[in-house]
């Protein structure tokens, strides 16, 4: 593993956990503790973690959202498989939204070369940077302020957008599902977006990984009654898909290939 992955890779867990301990991360990546402290230096320079006596901690505590980077390389093999099975629930013709984040685009990176003749419309750069010379798919972004590091479009711009198009289906990345308050995000202004988006389609496919599982973050973006499918990698008995499925959501479990 390179060192900026492994990087990329401890940030994503002290601020998905709160805190980790050198000698904990040293086992987990197979490196000495001193390299452990290294990057945990470079990582504070940042401003993503602080270091404390025998470990570190999330510098701003666990509602600070992981880059987008440090997303992408979690878990990577995992989104990749739940990409494939979200996109086995498309239609050909079909009008789609695609969502921004790293799972989304991983499920932008499923459709290439399948032929679906989609119309995508999408408030992420890197979705529409992915399809744009997909053969006979038409690509629509949303406008909107770009949000830093994201590459996603945000405010009313991209909430008015979704008031103009009516959808078939909105494949959804989110940051938190739980089985009682259903999904959840770091961002106001992303959640903003996604609700509007769910209000433009007919039906709603949640794509989360398993980290997701059971985590509940600032804003609510929608109950457990407006997710038709989560496509997940969690195991079935999960607290979190335990609750959804009482709730009449569809579960799709994705076995790691």
């Amino acid at each position: 593993m390179e060192a900026h992955e492994r990087r990329a890779l401890i940030e994503q867990r002290v601020l998905s956990d709160g805190e980790a301990e050198f000698k904990a991360l040293a086992l987990e990546f197979d490196v000495s503790e001193m390299t452990i402290r290294r990057d945990l230096e470079l990582l504070e320079e940042r401003g993503s973690v602080r270091r404390v006596t025998g470990g570190v901690i999330a510098a701003h505590g666990t509602a600070v959202e992981p880059g987008f980077n440090s997303r992408a390389l979690m878990g990577a093999r995992e989104k990749i498989n739940i990409a494939a099975a979200a996109v086995a629930h498309l239609n050909h013709g079909e009008t789609v939204v695609l969502d921004s984040g790293s799972t989304a685009l991983a499920v932008a990176r499923a459709i290439v070369g399948k032929g679906l003749g989609l119309t995508v419309v999408t408030p992420s750069i890197l979705v529409a940077l992915e399809l744009h010379d997909e053969p006979n798919t038409t690509i629509l972004v949303t406008g909107g302020r770009v949000r830093p590091g994201e590459l996603s479009l945000v405010g009313a711009e991209s909430i008015e957008a979704f008031k103009r198009y009516n959808c078939d289906v909105y494949v959804m990345g989110v940051s938190g599902v739980d089985g009682k308050r259903g999904l959840s995000d770091y961002s106001n202004e992303e959640g903003a977006v996604k609700r509007a988006a769910i209000d433009a389609c007919d039906r709603v496919i949640v794509v989360a990984d398993a980290s997701k599982l059971g985590r509940v973050h600032l804003t609510n973006v929608a109950g457990p009654g407006e997710i038709d499918l989560l496509v997940t990698d969690g195991a079935v008995d999960h607290p979190a898909l335990v609750g959804l499925r009482a709730a009449g959501v569809q579960i799709e479990a994705v076995a790691a290939l």
